[in-house]
């Protein structure tokens, strides 16, 4: 073997090692006590470089001082790894290496988080103000429900302070699980133990694997639920799902496929009702 393909083949290797960081490698280790729930939100990441900045200094600026932030890329080569080691004490634990996408990702985070509930952040995301995760811990910490949801504003990409669509879903419905709408989940958050119990996010899921562990864990699982009228997470437009045709495609099927294999009787006409509902949402 010559030289060059040498380096070439141990710069692949480095390239796709596991890579970690965070107070937890230091021996710092988070947990709930009496009163003061643990809430871990996990971020997956693959080369956001962009964003993800902005994702990290909304969880550092909540005011709510039990949070656990966690933090799966997928093996990124943008300079995200660059940002994690600069926010490295800032972050409880954050792990690099390939993956089976953003949904393997979750899975990760999940079975790494130590908070009574988890919620999902998504490195384009943001929290919408200081005292998000406060407030949704105080409702969660009532003890009636598994879960929460909220509010949520898609931004245009240039300009954040432009709202484009304002996704509100104050009520949960089979009716509405079955023309595809679903509470927001980048607002949702849970019991660890209601996960443990319903098991991982579905990895041969491309696009909709959020909405078939949604419709798992509500209709199939029946957690309980409550609505936070508040909007606490500000998303960037332009997500995989709404990328072109094919895509749109996809998730309809996915859809499709998530509601026949929990129970829930649904079509294509049927999912056509939600275009309604999506245009209530646009911001004119």
């Amino acid at each position: 073997m010559s030289p060059t393909r040498a380096s070439a083949v141990d710069v692949g290797k480095i390239e796709h090692a596991k890579v970690e960081g965070g107070i937890r490698t230091h021996g710092l280790s988070k947990r709930s006590s009496p009163g003061k729930p643990l809430v871990t939100v996990v971020t997956v990441v693959f080369n956001c470089a962009g964003t993800l900045e902005g994702a990290l200094r909304s969880v550092i600026g909540q005011t709510y001082p039990h949070v656990e932030h966690i933090i799966i890329d997928g093996g990124s080569t943008d300079g995200t790894l660059d940002v994690l080691r600069r926010y490295d004490q800032h972050i409880d634990y954050w792990l690099s290496e390939k993956d089976n996408g953003i949904y393997d990702a979750m899975n990760k985070g999940i079975a790494l988080a130590h908070g009574e509930y988890i919620g999902m952040l998504n490195a384009d995301d943001y929290f919408a103000d200081p005292g998000v995760l406060a407030m949704i811990a105080g409702r969660l910490q009532a003890g009636d429900v598994d879960a929460v949801f909220s509010c949520l504003d898609i931004i245009d990409t240039s300009n954040p302070d432009l709202v484009l669509r304002k996704y509100r879903i104050s009520r949960y419905s089979k009716f509405m699980l079955r023309i595809g709408v679903m509470p927001p989940h980048p607002t949702f958050y849970c019991r660890k133990s209601c996960y443990e119990q319903a098991g991982p996010y579905r990895i041969n899921y491309r696009i909709a694997a959020d909405f078939e562990m949604l419709v798992r864990l509500l209709l199939r699982h029946k957690i309980t639920w409550a609505f936070l009228n508040h909007t606490t997470v500000k998303m960037r437009a332009g997500g995989v799902s709404s990328r072109g045709f094919r895509n749109r495609l996809v998730l309809n099927r996915e859809i499709l496929r998530a509601c026949r294999e929990n129970g829930l009787y649904t079509n294509f006409l049927i999912l056509m009702l939600k275009i309604p509902v999506r245009m209530l949402e646009l911001v004119v």
